[in-house]
């Protein structure tokens, strides 16, 4: 049996597509899996049959090595048949979702790679927030990762006010964003997200503590697989139950990634806001009457006149600012540092030529 059909056939229940590429340096004789959990200590590695924990090469954990190219939640890998399991090579990735890493310098974070779709959980308690929702649909956009708008606690909330929050929230998203108003308790109120997750196919839980992902799970697997908690009365908050990403197969044939909550979202710098909800803002801009126009106060101003007439919300003008000053801002970071590791490579092969030069090649 080729490799390709021994793949298919353990690997189709944790995710594994048939155009899914295997590099030509694979040997025949190599195991492939998934990577189902990451943890400080190594990693739980799914094959279809079994689950199992795994190393990672050492050149991955090398001290200049990109920390984006180390085996992430979603992967497929190659092993071999030795113990302890080690993770020899990543698998092309089909799809990779990243956020920039906390913290001032600049580092490219891995959420979940493999997936088809980003389910993004937002309660319709003090949890909702359609400004949270935008920068959700810009670090999704452009990644090839299709997103799902999932409004929680449907159960909860009553009010007409929030029912026109809603009707305002998918009149600003693009027509062909998907959104759901459910309780995620309820196994028939959850049916419609199953279309995204048969066999074959994979999809990543994002949104606050507290919003719903882990009961959702639950949900999802029929039986009670992830810890789940109460949220704080006063701002609906969650207490971080999960603690760490997880992909789990479910009845449907799917796979779903669940992941802690995330109280930042900091953009990576290869986002692009026309990509996201933002396509009318972008489409304004250019009806202006000066291409530099700063849209203060300028003659001609396609988007101060939006801005006036009400045509345009002005809270979600300036969300669109602090994300384009935000995305800019993440631009220069990345561009220092992509500089900053062509520098590096060549003093290292200038160094290497003196060292031959001087000394002869060993």
């Amino acid at each position: 049996m080729r490799l390709d059909d021994k793949i298919q056939n353990m690997l189709g229940t944790i995710g594994w597509r048939c155009d899914t590429p295997i590099p030509i340096d694979v040997p025949n004789d190599a195991r492939i899996a998934r990577v189902i959990a990451q943890h400080r200590n190594g990693y739980v590695l799914g094959d279809g049959e079994s689950e199992f924990v795994a190393q990672p090469a050492p050149r991955f954990l090398r001290r200049n090595a990109d920390p984006a190219l180390r085996p992430a939640v979603g992967d497929f890998v190659a092993i071999d048949a030795a113990t302890p399991v080690v993770i020899h090579t990543v698998l092309p990735r089909r799809t990779t979702l990243a956020r920039a890493a906390a913290g001032e310098r600049y580092a490219r974070q891995i959420i979940a790679t493999n997936i088809d779709t980003a389910l993004v959980l937002m309660g319709l308690d003090g949890d909702f927030n359609p400004r949270r929702i935008e920068r959700y649909l810009l670090l999704i956009a452009g990644s090839g990762v299709a997103p799902v708008i999932v409004l929680t606690k449907a159960d909860l909330v009553l009010d007409p006010a929030r029912q026109a929050d809603i009707a305002a929230l998918r009149a600003q998203l693009p027509d062909d964003t998907e959104v759901h108003t459910l309780n995620v308790k309820d196994a028939l109120a959850v049916a419609p997200l199953l279309r995204h997750l048969q066999r074959g196919d994979s999809a990543v839980l994002l949104g606050s503590s507290g919003a719903g992902k882990s009961t959702l799970t639950n949900t999802l697997l029929g039986r009670e697989r992830q810890a789940t908690g109460a949220v704080r009365e006063h701002d609906s908050r969650g207490r971080h139950t999960t603690t760490h990403r997880a992909l789990i197969p479910l009845p449907s044939g799917g796979c779903l990634i669940d992941t802690p909550g995330m109280r930042e979202l900091k953009l990576t710098g290869e986002e692009d806001l026309a990509e996201a909800s933002f396509e009318d803002i972008e489409s304004l801009a250019l009806e202006c009457r000066f291409g530099d126009c700063a849209h203060a106060a300028e003659p001609g101003c396609a988007v101060r006149a939006a801005l006036d007439s009400g045509a345009l919300d002005a809270a979600r003008w300036e969300n669109y600012r602090k994300l384009r000053d935000e995305l800019g801002a993440a631009n220069e970071s990345l561009a220092v540092q992509l500089e900053r590791k062509a520098g590096a490579k060549t003093l290292a092969r200038a160094l290497g030529k003196r060292l031959v030069d001087k000394y002869g090649r060993r």
